[in-house]
């Protein structure tokens, strides 16, 4: 059903109705999003994104049965980019992925390249690099970074970073952008990175800060 209703948006979809076609049929193509709802025959959503997250950076969104707070907690944290719970209005989900659209391709503008202390971000190639490593980010993670880093030494409100890097408003309880900057840290920490660190601001939202 979603597949006919997101045809006349002009997505090119493929529908796969397993864990093991969708894996499959990934490595076979390239795609631009991943749509995963976390019900699925045999190998579940979950096993789904753990295995995809081993090699592949496609945004995901995920979709969920209404109250599993568990598994979106999860999700989140071995990688999806957003979610939906289920049912939700179909409308909703376009307006997600073309958000995630916009956000994930290339800046062509001059002003790209941000460097603080040991950490390097740049917008036009969207790569990040750490102690002169390359640091694998999702496309949430990156956008979270580049918005904070873009206001290095500044307190980043979660609302802000929910509207840049998720495309939408900051929902009551919505824990999604604590837990993008739970793995940003995990990331960043074992790429050995010590200058900068992003602090939390209690209540407020998040901020980069330098070694003094």
């Amino acid at each position: 059903m979603l597949a006919d209703f997101l045809a006349p948006d002009n997505l090119n979809l493929t529908a796969c109705h397993s864990g093991e076609d969708g894996l499959a049929t990934l490595q076979s193509g390239e795609f631009d999003l991943l749509i995963l709802d976390l019900m699925l025959p045999g190998m579940s959503g979950l096993d789904v994104l753990k295995r995809l997250r081993t090699g592949n950076d496609i945004p995901v969104i995920m979709l969920t049965a209404r109250g599993e707070d568990v598994d979106r907690i999860l999700g989140l944290e071995f990688g999806a980019d957003d979610y939906l719970a289920k049912p939700f209005n179909p409308r909703e989900l376009v307006a997600r992925i073309k958000a995630i659209l916009r956000r994930v391709r290339p800046n062509s503008g001059n002003d790209t390249k941000h460097v603080v202390g040991m950490l390097e971000l740049d917008a036009r190639t969207r790569t990040v690099s750490a102690n002169g490593q390359p640091v694998r980010l999702t496309g949430t993670e990156f956008e979270i970074l580049s918005c904070i880093i873009a206001r290095s030494g500044a307190v980043v409100s979660r609302e802000l970073l929910s509207e840049q890097a998720l495309g939408r408003r900051l929902l009551p309880y919505d824990r999604s952008i604590d837990t993008h900057i739970s793995n940003l840290r995990g990331k960043l920490e074992r790429a050995g990175l010590t200058d900068p660190a992003i602090v939390s601001q209690r209540g407020v939202g998040y901020r980069l800060v330098p070694k003094a």
